[in-house]
């Protein structure tokens, strides 16, 4: 089967979207389909890839890409990509890895396209329940795989350190929740805990002057973004993973990556965090500072509690492992080409 992948962002940008197009393009070819990969990435990077990449694609490619291909996959609507199939009657299956509106909720042209762009689809695939419920109902929930061949524990890393927050720095992701959570916890234990911050963005200079605001020099490092061996050996350090987004996460790759690691993820409830975590996760109220810090202190006071949830981790893993995920996805796809014939 030719399948024409589509996805707006790949290697060698950093995201959610461009890890989970590297992983299910790779499961289709490992299933023996040809994965021909559209994308706006301009830049190629180091690393080589055995199927297709077409970066930047002029209109002319775009319609020889599509007349081509037996089916059309979208990690994620991308209209300026995937305007040519309707002048081709092929199959299309989207997979919806976000909100299908604005951030305050309300829906731009752009938007109303793209639901007018999941109507035309043969089948809709959501990253969690969340985006399911709100964005398209009649969708498949199947949750986002992680790298299994890079995040998992180290044997030889002493777990020494508390706390590590991983992702972007901007304010919806919560890295001044968390400061001020360390804060509160070290207070109210009368123990200096640690906290790692992973990432850069514009708010790094702020959460550096919260920081010394709080008196939590000594207690606080900033590694900037860390990728590949460097990030793994990073997470291995930590105990606890946390994640304490404003925003309402549609999934959140970064608990099932530092989960594989070893830390025990402590992520914000609504969203996709919920599913991300499964049962080997503590939820707490989104936005709060207290919420967390009660979080986890209910982990420092409870190790039965804790215990039970990094025990559930394994079998949660295993349903996020990238052959289970992209065998489901395949399934989907493989049905809506036979459903074309």
């Amino acid at each position: 089967m030719k399948i024409l992948f589509i996805t707006h962002k790949f290697y060698p940008d950093i995201g959610g979207i461009e890890v989970n197009s590297e992983v299910l393009a790779l499961g289709f070819h490992k299933a023996g389909h040809e994965v021909r990969m559209i994308t706006w990435t301009a830049s190629s990077g180091e690393r080589e890839f055995p199927f297709t990449v077409i970066r930047q694609p002029k209109t002319a490619v775009l319609f020889k890409e599509h007349r081509y291909a037996d089916i059309v996959f979208e990690n994620n609507p991308s209209l300026r990509l995937s305007w040519p199939a309707m002048f081709f009657n092929k199959p299309i299956v989207v997979a919806l890895r976000t909100w299908v509106n604005r951030n305050e909720g309300s829906m731009a042209w752009q938007d109303k396209m793209k639901m007018y762009w999941l109507k035309r689809s043969s089948a809709v695939i959501a990253i969690s329940e969340a985006v399911r419920e709100r964005c398209w109902p009649q969708a498949t929930v199947i949750g986002n795989p992680y790298r299994e061949n890079l995040f998992r524990i180290l044997s030889n890393e002493p777990r020494e350190s508390d706390f590590v927050f991983m992702g972007r720095l901007v304010p919806d992701k919560g890295a001044d929740i968390a400061l001020k959570a360390l804060q509160q916890l070290s207070a109210n234990n009368s123990k200096p805990y640690n906290l790692t911050i992973i990432g850069n963005g514009p708010e790094e200079a702020n959460l550096k002057t919260l920081v010394e605001t709080l008196k939590l020099q000594d207690q606080v490092i900033f590694t900037g973004s860390l990728r590949g061996e460097e990030l793994v050996e990073c997470l291995n350090k930590h105990k606890y993973l946390l994640v304490p987004s404003t925003w309402e996460e549609p999934f959140g790759n970064v608990a099932l990556e530092g989960m594989a690691c070893g830390c025990l993820p402590i992520v914000s409830e609504g969203g996709g965090l919920p599913d991300a975590v499964g049962n080997a996760g503590l939820i707490v109220e989104r936005g709060s500072v207290n919420a967390l810090v009660e979080g986890a202190q209910k982990l420092f006071s409870d190790p039965d509690l804790e215990q039970q949830l990094r025990q559930a981790a394994a079998n949660h893993l295993a349903n996020h492992h990238p052959n289970i995920v992209s065998r489901r996805y395949l399934d989907i796809v493989e049905k809506a080409a036979k459903g074309s014939k």
